[in-house]
Order: structure tokens, then sequence, then C-alpha cells
């Protein structure tokens, strides 16, 4: 009995400085839209690493409590809710669901024996649930307030692409560094033995990073211009559909595949220490 309980102090602890981590994340933004969403440091990583290493029960209860902590910070938005039922859902679907879904970070800790592979299709899984949930909530409540009524589907896809995109690429680099580097499968970290991986690791490193970098700026140039008002200066999200959407995807794919591929095989032949 004093095992387990010892086990689930622990765990406990971990998830409480993990949690912390997740916060201070969150505020390292490097952009902030002006309605809604941003991004940031890595933020949704500490909360994966914890469903991967502890399975998706606590990967779910910190995700939940992530999304209550980002509901006390984001509480502002609810006062633009029209009714009691769009207030509801603000908070299910932009807070509580939205991180909740962190919590299924390590379903694919079986599905791969690299776990680098496995953190980084958890990753981006997660990523896309959570930009789901925000496109559900922005072609409903606020379609007709931040987002246009007509072709409000349309317009929330596009929007919260602009975010989560690269905070899915930035997440899934993260993801890809620190599972090849650290072995989160133990029960005590341990760092991951570099010496014998091959020579050619370090230019395929480089060249995965440099693409997801290379994509993310080339994201952020291609939409953010269009979403400023060419005569008044103010945010305009109408002028998004003069995006080249076709050289965003292109772009887009180019980088999670350069960070998917190159940085995960330049690791594929290390070992534990």
């Amino acid at each position: 009995m004093s095992t387990v309980k010892t086990n689930f102090t622990k765990k406990l602890t971990e998830s409480a400085v993990m949690l912390a981590l997740t916060l201070i994340l969150s505020y390292l933004k490097l952009l902030d839209l002006p309605y809604g969403g941003s991004i940031t440091l890595c933020s949704m990583l500490p909360p994966i690493l914890i469903a991967y290493r502890h399975g998706l029960l606590w990967g779910l209860g910190m995700g939940l409590a992530n999304g209550i902590m980002q509901l006390l910070m984001g509480i502002n938005s609810l006062s633009y809710a029209t009714s009691a039922a769009a207030a509801v859902a603000i908070v299910l679907l932009d807070y509580i669901i939205a991180f909740a879904v962190t919590g299924f970070g390590g379903c694919f800790k079986r599905a791969f024996k690299n776990q680098s592979v496995s953190l980084v299709f958890g990753t981006a899984f997660v990523c896309i649930l959570r930009y789901i949930c925000h496109v559900i909530s922005g072609c409903t409540v606020w379609a007709g307030l931040s987002i246009p009524d007509a072709e409000a589907l349309i317009y929330s896809f596009a929007y919260n692409a602009t975010y989560m995109l690269p905070e899915l690429i930035i997440a899934v680099a993260g993801a890809a560094y620190l599972g090849s580097a650290i072995n989160f499968e133990n029960e005590t970290l341990t760092r991951i033995s570099k010496q014998n991986t091959p020579k050619s690791s370090f230019v395929l490193k480089t060249v995965g990073s440099l693409l997801g970098l290379a994509a993310f700026i080339t994201d952020i140039v291609l939409v953010a211009p269009n979403l400023q008002n060419p005569e008044t200066g103010d945010f305009d999200i109408t002028g998004i559909a003069d995006t080249n959407f076709t050289a965003f995807a292109i772009v887009t794919v180019a980088g999670i595949i350069g960070l998917t591929f190159f940085f995960i095989l330049s690791h594929i032949k290390t070992k534990n220490n």
C-alpha cells in the first residue's frame, strides 16, 4: 500500500510541476491574435508528456486542470457570449475540451517502437483535436461576433489555422527533440545516449529544424498581412480570403514532413543511456 501511495504522490507532484510549466509557457507567446488564439513556445507539450508517461486518465486530468486555468486567465471572453448556452459552449469548446484532449498524447505509445515517432504522432493528433474544437466554436458561437455570419465555417477554419498550424509545428518539433533526448518510458527520467547516432544525424536534424522554422515564418508571412484592413489598419478577418491557401498548405505540409521525417530519422539509432 505504501508503494502505491508513493507512486501516486510522485505522479501527482510531477503533474503539478508540469502544469506550472504549461502555464509559464502559455505566457511566452510568439503571436497573440486580437480575437483569440496565440502561438506559444510548446505550452501543450507538458500535458502531452504526462499523458505519455502515465496514461490516458492522468493526461485527461492534467488537461482538464490546464483547461480550467486557461479559462480563468481568459475569463473576459465570456463577456462576448450572447446567451447562457453560448457561454457554456465557449467554456467547453475553447477551454475545457480543447485542452483536455492533451490526455490523448500517449495514444500512439504502443503503435511505434521509436519514442520520438510516438510522441510526434501523439502531439500532432492532440493539436488537430484542439483545432477542431476551436473551429466548431468559431463557426457557431463566434459567428456574427468576431467571425462573419457568411461562410462562417470557412473563416473559422482559416482563422484558427493561423495560430494552430504554427503551434502544431512548434509542438511537433519540441516533441521530436525531447523524444530523442530523454527516455520518458522509465519511472525515472534518463538521458538517451547518442554515441551510436550516425554522423549524418546532425545534418538531418539541422535540415528538419530549418524546414520547420521556414514553414512557420512563411505561413505567418502569407496570412498575417491579409488580416489588416489596408485603409483603416484595423484587424479584418475577411481579408483572409485573399491568402494563397495552396502555397500555405504546401509550405505547412513541407514543414511537418521536415520535422517528422528528417528530425526523427536522425535519431533512429539512438539507445538508452
